[in-house]
């Protein structure tokens, strides 16, 4: 069982994010590499800093997913990364989203600034996100930066961006947070990091000579509604139809009867 300590805990509830002791074995890293990057392949008609629900295989009646998507949920359910999350959103767990984020060398988008619940139809918001790192990911290449603290807001306010050379449309109002005090969050290749809902973060332009890839899966807590009403997120050619989406119930019960888990499966 992967266990976070009690200092690690105690820091994801202060900054919002931790880097945890576990690393992902170097024999399943070699072979997540080898999904992503077959992945990337297999798509090319997507940038690929935006393979939204990597984890779906794209098939005929359902609305999103990518060829080849359905190797990519194995890694979503692996007991060692349930049983982090599970210490910090407790043990009902649904997987509902995954990206693929693969900076290319020397072209690789910014992310500006966001929080992801300002995206996310979960209510109420809480949710985790698991970021694993397929590439060593670092200052050079765009690794993700964080505002320490900045998810105990609560405060979800963005404006539109319009630049061409970024991931998403929408940026968190500069007001809101004090930006030289970002952390970047380093990742050897095989490391993860979780973070929250609510957290402050984006990375920069990768200008460097190496990729920068990240797999990230989504979590919720099983007490949550994923609500289907609100409309769906539409950014950059980046369609998150929520209407559609299926819910996985990866780690204990439902708690709330307003989720569907018929939606979206074939």
């Amino acid at each position: 069982m992967a266990q976070l300590s009690q200092q690690e805990i105690d820091t994801y509830r202060s900054e919002g994010l931790i880097v945890p002791q576990y690393r992902l074995p170097a024999s399943l890293l070699t072979e997540l590499r080898e999904d992503c990057e077959k992945l990337i392949r297999d798509n090319p008609e997507v940038r690929p800093e935006q393979l939204i629900n990597a984890h779906l295989e794209k098939l005929p009646g359902r609305g999103q997913g990518l060829i080849g998507g359905g190797k990519i949920l194995r890694y979503g359910v692996l007991p060692d990364i349930l049983d982090l999350v599970e210490q910090l959103i407790g043990p009902d767990i649904i997987l509902w989203g995954s990206n693929l984020f693969a900076k290319p060398p020397g072209v690789g988008m910014e992310v500006p600034w966001h929080q992801d619940g300002h995206y996310w139809p979960i209510r109420p918001l809480a949710a985790i996100t698991v970021w694993i790192a397929i590439d060593d990911s670092g200052t050079e290449n765009g690794c993700m930066r964080y505002i320490p603290g900045s998810h105990k807001s609560g405060v979800l306010s963005h404006h539109m961006d319009e630049r061409r050379d970024i991931v998403l449309s929408q940026a968190i109002q500069d007001d809101l947070f004090d930006e030289s005090t970002a952390k970047d969050d380093v990742l050897g290749a095989g490391q993860i990091s979780l973070h929250d809902v609510y957290l402050i973060h984006g990375s920069r332009a990768n200008r460097s000579s190496k990729r920068r890839a990240g797999l990230t899966f989504r979590y919720m807590p099983a007490t949550s509604h994923f609500d289907r009403s609100i409309p769906e997120y539409v950014s950059k050619g980046i369609n998150a139809d929520f209407g559609v989406r299926p819910l996985f119930q990866v780690r204990g019960v439902n708690r709330n009867p307003q989720n569907d888990f018929q939606i979206g499966h074939v």
